[in-house]
């Protein structure tokens, strides 16, 4: 029987959980790669890595030590300073095998270039709760939108953005019914769509546009569950996960019986 959040948060973890980005020019991504796959070598750490010229890209899981060895060697590389690898505390690994790839585009969202220096002002959890607590911001949830079922920040959007172009689709019909200083608060996981959406949102001419700091990640290790309803979808063998230990409204539904829910399984059919 699988553990409960609660159960793990009791044990002495003896795993990490690492959900990390960053865009930094790699003048050559593919050797990169290949330096990973070196580090990784006989040691016991599990998970997706992506790496392009604009920088990284990943999520891991590995014993303390060899979690921990990972996160200092990155933290000594110039390119890699100031990496926020959000460590989770976990009972095992999450990952059946390491995968390191390079990737034209960090972000798979066929966004065309982007000005990746042009990006929303970063809110940290606190600042983002505040903003919740005291205004009315449109908040754009900028997730597939079957991440956005399972749980997500109250009264939050959930704009199509499977893809860059459906996403301009929509923020320019927004652009023309909000006035541009309307406050506009956008979130993600961990970060990484809003880095290639907030760009956009600025050309139109919004004045106001905000990103969560650490992603939803970060804001329940920082904050807690408040303003968030449901659990959160991850791409990894929990598939969803309560952000914090405080309780939440299950706003999940099943496709099958129409009844509450917060559990999400992959489909058997492999053509699915």
């Amino acid at each position: 029987k699988p553990l409960n959040y609660r159960e793990i948060k009791m044990q002495k973890p003896t795993h990490l959980i690492l959900a990390y980005y960053k865009f930094t020019p790699l003048a050559d991504p593919k050797a990169e790669v290949k330096t990973h796959k070196k580090f990784f070598k006989d040691r016991d750490i599990v998970g997706r890595i992506y790496i392009s010229e604009q920088g990284i890209n990943g999520q891991v899981s590995g014993s303390n030590e060899d979690a921990q060895a990972y996160m200092d060697w990155m933290l000594s590389r110039p390119e890699f300073s100031g990496l926020d690898f959000k460590p989770e505390g976990h009972h095992c690994n999450i990952f059946e095998r390491m995968t390191v790839k390079y990737r034209e585009q960090l972000a798979a969202l066929d966004y065309e270039k982007s000005n990746f220096t042009k990006q929303a002002t970063h809110l940290n959890p606190e600042e983002w709760k505040q903003v919740l607590d005291e205004e009315e911001p449109i908040v754009l949830d900028v997730r597939n939108d079957y991440e956005w079922e399972v749980g997500h920040f109250k009264d939050a959007v959930s704009p199509p953005c499977k893809t860059f172009r459906e996403f301009q689709d929509f923020a320019n019909k927004l652009r023309e019914n909000t006035d541009p200083n309307k406050k506009i608060l956008m979130y993600c996981t961990g970060g990484i769509r809003c880095e290639a959406f907030s760009p956009f949102m600025k050309d139109l001419g919004f004045k106001n546009i905000y990103q969560l700091k650490g992603g939803v990640i970060g804001y329940g290790q920082k904050v807690g569950s408040r303003h968030w309803d449901g659990k959160l979808f991850v791409f990894d063998d929990r598939m969803t996960i309560p952000i914090s230990d405080e309780e939440t409204k299950t706003i999940g539904q099943c496709h099958c019986c129409k009844g509450p829910t917060s559990d999400f399984f992959n489909c058997a059919n492999m053509d699915c």
